[in-house]
């Protein structure tokens, strides 16, 4: 008689419920960057599609969703935000959101597709990362600081923190510390090499660009407009955060400064320019393949991706001429947003949502609070402050009026269509 041991039997395997589904997807619709008025209208959307209406409390790391049956009862699924989704993931979950706010999926294909989506590897090897930074980083040097020095700088130095961001992706515990050690490291290499070579032209302007990847831009600028309609627990909560981030990018160079003997008066903001008008337009290609190196996204959005980001662009400098410097972040983002809607209405491209992160990013809401909390080492830190506060504030207004822009206009349209319809019948 064999007398084997016997493997004690698998554990049942959770039901495949539309409450499970839908808490998991709101989950992964935070961790991609979605504001929490968008996840809660589609969530409520599913249920009703699904026939399992309920409530719902959605934070910025955790959704809860009850709902239930005649059969089951009443339900409560939660689930939590830990990980941030990458860019290249945003693709297949929007399309999932679609179809889930339709019911055109069932709960068990849905959580079967949210399983594949977390499980996707990134497209490109690890040489694409860092060269993908190093291209971004580059770009924002010609957007920011178009000279030599700071190309060559940004250059060098993107070439440094992408390298460093690799083996943070290995270590958790790495990455919490990488904002503070990558802002000194950099600060400090600069500043030195700036004394030791008589540059003259070193700014707090030029080392922005090689730190990209901890400028909390979307995170400050979701907060905003998730404040301005009335989610104030999780906007709250995702200002906070992106404060915190500047504080330490802010400290690291503090440090470094001091390290370097340098005083509040050799902390500048001041602009170089030396490669004339056609510099910032460079940068935005450049920083589109270097976007698409470093997230890897579909090579079909390419060509999109290089039209939201020049629209935005574009409207930064006319909101900077027709209204000012402190609108010139209201003309990005009411472009961004009016350009992210439309393209989004084709069948081959993602939600709006997705779509709104590039020029999230190029316009760098993060980068000019970055500046700002750096100045407050000097006399006019009130005026830091408020130019800080102004464009974050500038940049997310300009996206919401945008999307009430396109909205107002899709239901004119709408209207109009169903009194031609009305007066032909």
């Amino acid at each position: 008689m064999d007398n084997a041991p016997i493997d004690p039997p698998a554990p049942p395997s959770e039901p495949a419920t539309p409450t499970l589904f839908l808490a998991r997807l709101g989950a992964a619709m935070i961790a991609a960057g979605y504001p929490i008025g968008t996840v809660r209208q589609t969530l409520g959307a599913s249920a009703r599609a699904y026939g399992h209406p309920g409530g719902m409390l959605v934070l910025p790391n955790h959704i809860q969703m009850t709902g239930g049956d005649r059969t089951r009862g009443i339900t409560v699924e939660m689930a939590n935000a830990d990980i941030d989704l990458r860019f290249d993931q945003a693709f297949p979950l929007s399309a999932l959101v679609d179809k889930a706010s339709d019911g055109r999926i069932s709960p068990a294909d849905g959580l079967a597709e949210l399983d594949r989506i977390e499980a996707m590897r990134p497209r490109f090897p690890a040489w694409a990362f860092v060269v993908g930074y190093l291209l971004q980083s580059a770009a924002f040097a010609l957007i920011l600081q178009p000279n030599p020095i700071a190309l060559g700088a940004a250059t060098l130095f993107g070439f440094c923190i992408g390298l460093m961001g690799l083996w943070a992706r290995r270590s958790p515990s790495l990455g919490q510390l990488m904002p503070v050690v990558a802002t000194f490291t950099v600060a400090l290499c600069s500043f030195t090499l700036g004394r030791v070579l008589h540059l003259g032209e070193g700014s707090l302007r030029a080392l922005a660009p090689a730190l990209v990847m901890f400028l909390p831009g979307t995170a400050i600028t979701l907060a905003v407009i998730e404040l301005t309609t009335r989610d104030i627990v999780s906007g709250s909560a995702r200002l906070i955060a992106g404060g915190l981030r500047l504080a330490q990018l802010t400290f690291g160079i503090l440090i470094a400064a001091q390290v370097a003997g340098l005083t509040a008066s050799d902390l500048t903001v001041n602009e170089v320019a030396r490669f004339g008008p056609w510099a910032p337009w460079v940068g935005c290609a450049l920083y589109a393949f270097g976007l698409f190196l470093y997230h890897g996204p579909p090579t079909r959005f390419m060509g999109w991706m290089l039209l939201i980001l020049f629209v935005s662009y574009a409207g930064q400098l006319l909101g900077n001429a027709f209204l000012g410097s402190y609108a010139s972040g209201f003309g990005g983002g009411l472009a961004l947003a009016l350009c992210a809607a439309m393209v989004a209405q084709r069948d081959d491209t993602p939600s709006t949502t997705t779509l709104l992160l590039p020029g999230f990013w190029l316009l760098v809401p993060g980068s000019l609070g970055f500046i700002g909390v750096t100045e407050l080492v000097s006399n006019d830190s009130a005026g830091a402050i408020a130019v800080t506060l102004i464009s974050m504030i500038s940049i997310a207004v300009g996206i919401q009026a945008g999307l009430l822009v396109w909205r107002a206009t899709r239901e004119v349209g709408a209207t109009v269509g169903r009194r031609t319809r009305y007066f032909r019948s």
